[in-house]
């Protein structure tokens, strides 16, 4: 079986659906649509559903925003809320966690870069609490916040970092934000994905490192990443599939080409792309041309998000006014 490089769960699901024409048992699926997003919410609840989608047991919420990457402050404002709300929704952050806030990836890459903004703008306040003797307070929670750098960098495994702060710090919650890579240029920097499973860096980009989950590191992670790039091949064969369809549309039906392609099994186009473009283009990724801009306007919405999400007194008003 081919295997698209995907970091999202929504996106497995489709693949799933698309090759056996039904979901997937021991995978439940809820959908909430508004007019500017969409949230898919999938659970999955067993080994058989954790086999088929290719994602750990547990929930994965997919906010789908088909105008973030050319959105207003208003959009902005809606989406960070959405975020808000659907990290307290899985119950993992209580009214006295410490919380760390990894930002995974490489700050000399802007694609790779979504993990290091989106710490520079959370609102750190565990020094507070340690010079001033406190458990808890009633407007702020208790959140420290770190970019550890990618190996190439450091020389040391990410996951091995991490895993030696919370040792020291002790957190009961951590939450790390990374850039995704997605199957579909149009989910680039348009899709949201938080899941409560931890997360493996690199993963979709053929690039896995230690993976950081609940069972590896001992407190509960939160996972928050964005699409920023989409694998070459995979466009090549989206591309392949529009012709596919143009010439169905335009009546090309029992033309030579037409059949030729009609043909091919999914799985054989894409091994058959893969082997044409690994000579001049291996493990090559995509990336809007604009992602400078993007990655700064979709680290605000996620840094925004949870501030709101931690801080009991923290709203909209005063992310917009002090943390930009």
């Amino acid at each position: 079986m081919y295997q698209i490089r995907t970091d999202l769960a929504v996106e497995n699901r489709e693949l799933y659906k698309q090759a056996s024409n039904e979901d997937s048992n021991g995978v439940d699926i809820e959908k909430e649509e508004k007019e500017s997003y969409i949230v898919t919410r999938i659970k999955v609840l067993n080994k058989e559903g954790s086999e088929n989608i290719h994602k750990p047991i547990g929930t994965y919420i997919t906010i789908d925003v088909p105008k973030l990457n050319k959105s207003d402050e208003d959009l902005k404002d809606e989406i960070s809320q959405v975020v808000a709300k659907e990290i307290k929704g899985l119950g993992k952050n209580k009214e006295n966690s410490k919380i760390l806030i990894v930002g995974l990836g490489n700050w000399n890459i802007t694609p790779d870069a979504l993990g290091p903004k989106v710490v520079e703008r959370v609102l750190v306040t565990r020094q507070f609490f340690i010079n001033y003797n406190k458990e808890i307070d009633e407007t702020v929670a208790n959140v420290a916040a770190l970019s550890p750098g990618v190996m190439g960098i450091t020389g040391i495994e990410t996951g091995e970092i991490i895993k030696g702060v919370v040792e020291k710090v002790k957190p009961d919650l951590v939450i790390a934000v990374d850039a995704l890579a997605s199957r579909k240029m149009d989910r680039v920097s348009t899709t949201i994905q938080i899941s409560d499973t931890g997360i493996n860096p690199g993963a979709g980009v053929g690039n896995n490192r230690m993976e950081f989950n609940e069972s590896t590191i001992g407190v509960p992670v939160i996972a928050i990443g964005i699409p920023t790039v989409v694998d070459a091949a995979t466009i090549v064969n989206d591309t392949l599939d529009l012709i596919i369809d143009s010439l169905k549309n335009e009546a090309n039906v029992g033309s030579e080409f037409y059949n030729l392609l009609s043909q091919i099994s999914s799985e054989e186009k894409y091994s058959l792309i893969q082997e044409v473009l690994n000579p001049y283009m291996k493990n090559v990724v995509v990336t809007p041309t604009d992602i400078d801009i993007l990655i700064d306007d979709l680290s605000i919405i996620v840094a925004n998000g949870l501030n709101m999400a931690l801080h009991p007194g923290i709203d909209l008003k005063d992310v917009n006014r002090y943390i930009r």
